[in-house]
């Protein structure tokens, strides 16, 4: 699916259409359809906020018919035009746009005329000669070589990676130690890259490596999600570099050999102890080298830094905190698990995938790009819940809102001998939930059979046992024993009971009363 939403964020920011596809992986050409649809439906970024990416696609896109029968331009042509200085592709193709138009011919747009060249250049070892706009990229790389830590138990070296940051522009550049390669480290030095430099450029030049690029291409790279929203965050676009020969980030490439002198070298025959310790004397070790004049030119990288920071962008109010995502399936119970935890959804989602980002503190459920729930990130035991309830059914919201007070005040509504009924259940339960079941069920029975009949079972029932159970009370119910009517007691207290044999003084050899 085509990320309209943030073609349109891109662009807003001044980013090149050549830019945005190679960071969305798409075409040229579906950037620059987009962005004129988008015009001519009066869309512009910031979105409102009820417009989401299906919505988007609906207002944007009709059934579109492809267009074939392009006229192909003299590439060799091109390639000797190219070698003359000042001559561009961006005006090579309007000469060539301008000679169609007059032919009658369909041209190539900027895009396919482009990937053209580029195929016929690549053929002939051909290179292009890159002009580095100020505040426009960031190039970034781990250092080949690496520094060490010395273990303060065993004595043995421990490997720490440098990762080199530098603005082409100015050549100002910033390195930081990592313990290891992996994503945080990753998404942590770039943040504290940005820190360093008290900016943001538009476009940001990685290499093919796991952690910021997924799957390496020349033409559709698949980004780290994690990598792509920390980009996001700070209104930058990763534009991955070339596979195997890394042309677009020459600069960093040359940055990694000369600090690799400067700082892993010239801090070899130190020992360190800890990673602030080493990345504090790395720090001075940087200081130096931006201080360090040119050969060729007036000036510093440092000075000619201060001259390009006016034209970052400027950082957001907070740093990009690190995430990770993953996909899940909601479960019958409306929750999805992640990290042994639960969390809900609503119950409309019910076997449905759907991202899951994880934060420090929070956890975001989305489909289809839309957030559908957050939780407060839950740690301690495994299998706890995060439920809220207008996510449930209103059948189980309600069964959610139950306590013993409401099936007590419940009962009392029916008679005294059930209200005693139901707290003898609840009192002879460990725990309050347990007892929700049997109450529920108890309670039904006055719509079946009546509450006077009910309270008349439960009186029953607790002549027996001072805790009957829901059977024995349905049982009277059913047998019908409630209706039977109670025979008067005898004034002497003694009871008078059916088949019984009263046996006077007279059997026992006492007197007759009157005697």
């Amino acid at each position: 699916m085509t990320k309209y939403r943030e073609i349109l964020r891109l662009h807003s920011q001044g980013i090149s259409s050549r830019n945005i596809a190679a960071s969305l992986e798409c075409s040229r050409n579906t950037i620059r359809a987009v962005l004129a649809r988008a015009a001519e439906e009066g869309v512009i970024w910031p979105l409102p906020d009820e417009m989401t990416d299906r919505v988007l696609e609906q207002t944007l896109f009709g059934k579109q018919s492809k267009i074939r029968n392009y006229k192909i331009p003299d590439l060799e042509y091109l390639h000797q035009e190219m070698a003359k200085n000042g001559v561009t592709l961006t005006l090579l193709w309007k000469e060539y746009f301008e000679q169609c138009r007059l032919e009658g011919a369909r041209p190539l747009m900027y895009s396919g005329f482009c990937y053209q060249y580029q195929q016929f250049a690549a053929r002939h070892k051909a290179t292009l000669h890159i002009e580095h706009k100020p505040g426009e990229r960031l190039e970034v790389d781990w250092a080949g070589d690496t520094a060490s830590l010395t273990d303060n138990i065993s004595g043995k070296p421990i490997p720490v990676y440098v990762f080199v940051a530098i603005l082409p522009c100015s050549g100002y550049a910033y390195a930081e130690g990592f313990l290891s390669q992996a994503l945080e480290s990753w998404i942590t030095a770039h943040v504290n890259a940005y820190q360093f430099f008290g900016g943001v450029t538009r476009l940001l030049i990685p290499d093919n490596l796991k952690t910021g690029v997924e799957k390496a291409d020349w033409y559709s790279p698949v980004i780290n999600k994690t990598y792509h929203e920390m980009a996001e965050h700070y209104g930058s676009a990763v534009i991955p570099t070339g596979v195997r020969k890394p042309r677009e980030k020459a600069n960093v490439e040359r940055a990694v050999g000369i600090l690799s002198t400067w700082i892993i070298a010239a801090l070899r025959n130190r020992q360190f102890f800890s990673l602030g310790e080493l990345n504090e004397a790395m720090r001075h070790k940087l200081a130096d080298f931006n201080r360090k004049p040119f050969q060729k030119k007036p000036g510093n990288r440092e000075s000619a830094f201060a001259e390009e920071l006016p034209f970052l962008m400027p950082l957001p109010p907070k740093p990009f905190e690190l995430s990770t995502w993953k996909m899940a399936t909601v479960q019958f119970n409306y929750h999805i698990a992640c990290d042994k935890m639960n969390y809900s959804v609503p119950y409309e989602y019910i076997k449905h995938k759907v991202d899951v980002r994880l934060t420090r503190h929070m956890v975001e459920i989305f489909y289809q790009g839309t957030r559908i729930a957050s939780h407060k990130r839950l740690y301690g035991n495994p299998g706890q819940y995060s439920t809220v309830p207008e996510h449930m059914p209103e059948k189980h919201r309600q069964y959610v809102q139950w306590n013993a007070e409401r099936f007590i005040r419940w009962a009392s509504d029916i008679g005294p001998h059930t209200e005693q009924a139901v707290k003898a259940i609840f009192a002879s339960r460990k725990v309050e939930q347990q007892g929700y079941k049997t109450c529920i069920a108890l309670l039904k029975l006055a719509d079946s059979y009546s509450t006077g009949r009910l309270e008349a079972a439960c009186e029953k029932a607790l002549l027996y046992s001072s805790c009957p159970g829901f059977r024995s009370i349905h049982t009277i119910l059913k047998t019908g024993s409630d209706k039977r009517v109670k025979e008067p007691a005898q004034k002497d207290g003694t009871g008078d009971q059916q088949f019984a044999f009263t046996r006077g003084n007279a059997y026992y050899g006492g007197k007759h009363d009157g005697e």
